[in-house]
């Protein structure tokens, strides 16, 4: 049943918040993500074929940790982003965010009317009828989030239009994809990818809207750190699964 969100909330108090991409689907990895004390976890459609019943296992095992459950879409499907919702995200996490259009008509699939066009349903979302529907309708309103991804000049060059809207909660850099758009290639600590995203945060935090850093070395944590940035993207599960196998399998074959 929906309740308030605790993410929204720490991030309104301007607490720090930790999270990770899930780019392992599936639900004992996405439970054990929050029970190892993550903020939020972004489970990811944009790049995983991953059905929707393997999602809304996902959703529902995050959700008993007491962990954010966000959803990275493929674009703007309001159809789909309902179904989301309905069963337990608390918001979505929009790549390509290209445009404060774009960014404008995620927000509206996100929200009831009349601040929105999103269908509204039953089932265990609303406690199977216990939670009275006006008051699902405000706390969907007020507490489901959308969050930008910025990954190419377009983007940034968009990012104060975006900033204008109400409903962005949160903003996420994508580095490695900006690298590309920008002509740099695979690089996502170029000195020039380093000084837009850097750009990218000045302007948030100015909009007093939350930045999100993905760090990529302990040099631009601390870099982070300085410039007062408090929300965490910790990397992905997928990167730090394999190397934990592998450096298992070398100690291993260090004793022979």
């Amino acid at each position: 049943m929906l309740t308030i969100n605790p993410l929204k909330t720490r991030l309104r108090q301007g607490k720090p918040v930790y999270g990770l991409l899930n780019s392992v689907p599936g639900p004992w990895l996405a439970e054990m993500i929050g029970r190892a004390g993550y903020d939020f976890v972004i489970l990811d459609m944009e790049h995983l074929l991953v059905s929707e019943e393997t999602l809304r296992h996902s959703l529902q095992a995050v959700l008993l940790t007491g962990c954010t459950p966000l959803v990275r879409v493929p674009g703007v499907d309001a159809k789909l982003i309902g179904r989301l919702l309905d069963a337990g995200a608390r918001g979505i996490v929009l790549p390509q965010a290209d445009s404060a259009d774009t960014v404008a008509r995620a927000i509206t699939a996100c929200r009831f009317p009349p601040l929105g066009c999103r269908g509204i349903t039953g089932g265990p979302i609303t406690g199977f009828g216990t939670l009275p529907l006006d008051e699902y309708i405000r706390l969907a309103n007020d507490n489901i989030m959308v969050v930008p991804m910025i990954e190419s000049r377009a983007g940034i060059d968009a990012l104060p239009g975006i900033l204008a809207l109400d409903g962005v909660d949160m903003v996420l850099e994508g580095a490695l994809d900006l690298a590309l758009n920008m002509g740099l290639g695979p690089s996502p600590q170029h000195p020039q990818v380093e000084q837009a995203i850097g750009q990218l945060a000045a302007q948030c935090l100015d909009a007093g809207v939350p930045f999100c850093a993905n760090p990529r070395s302990p040099e631009q944590t601390a870099r982070w750190r300085q410039a007062g940035i408090t929300t965490w993207l910790a990397g992905e599960d997928r990167g730090y699964l394999f190397r934990a196998l592998a450096d298992r399998l070398f100690a291993l074959r260090q004793d022979i």
